[in-house]
């Protein structure tokens, strides 16, 4: 089957934490497709001081001369909050049952699963690829755990299979956040060589993470 993998987050502003994350689970995993898919309105987080354009035009420019990543921008168009599972089924929708789909998330975010909208479906409509970190704990008990135990997945089932299954991956991640990269802008210090160039080009020229209220 062909792969395509989403790796979604609000990108505020993308560093490149986000980018090696994506190329490395793309390139280990042998991904056809890795797309980054910015989030409009998060549903579980306050909205994203940058606007959903500028957010868009920094990915696009982090991923100009990397075509192993590429941009999604079907949340950025869709107006209230962005839930997850509604942008799998319109995927899957275009897709068909032939293409493996798979949605990337970090340990954090599959423990906090059952809070999120319709979250027992996303299974249903593709693979999770779930990054941990090393001492981090995988639950022993509780809907998570159950879980696990119903789908969890290797590598090649994503070939095999369209959805279903749930592979855990452990990535030392660079130590580099958003909300630093923000903080750092606003206390008028550099954040160069925590994301491209042209990201920080980009930020410097429209001011972006200025004011208290960008944070």
């Amino acid at each position: 089957m062909k792969t395509i993998a989403l790796f979604g987050g609000t990108f505020n502003p993308v560093h490149f934490g986000h980018l090696r994350m994506a190329l490395e689970l793309k390139e280990l995993l042998e991904l056809d497709e890795m797309r980054l898919l910015p989030s409009r309105q998060p549903a579980h987080r306050a909205e994203p001081g940058a606007s959903a354009q500028a957010r868009r035009d920094m990915v696009a420019l982090a991923v100009e001369n990397c075509p192993q990543l590429q941009l999604d921008e079907r949340e950025l168009n869709r107006e209230g909050p962005t839930y997850t599972v509604d942008t799998l089924e319109e995927l899957r929708q275009e897709l068909g049952n032939n293409v493996s789909l798979s949605f990337c998330m970090g340990l954090d975010s599959l423990l906090g699963l059952p809070a999120w909208h319709r979250w027992e479906k996303l299974t249903e409509l593709a693979h999770l690829i779930v990054v941990t970190r090393p001492g981090w704990q995988i639950p022993q008990g509780g809907e998570v755990a159950e879980l696990l135990a119903q789908h969890r997945g290797e590598p090649e089932h994503l070939r095999s299979e369209a959805a279903g299954r749930i592979l855990l991956r452990e990535q030392t991640l660079l130590p580099i956040s958003a909300t630093g990269v923000r903080k750092l802008i606003r206390s008028g210090r550099s954040a160069q060589y925590l994301l491209p160039e042209r990201v920080y080009e980009y930020i410097q020229a429209h001011r972006l993470y200025q004011r208290r209220e960008q944070l």
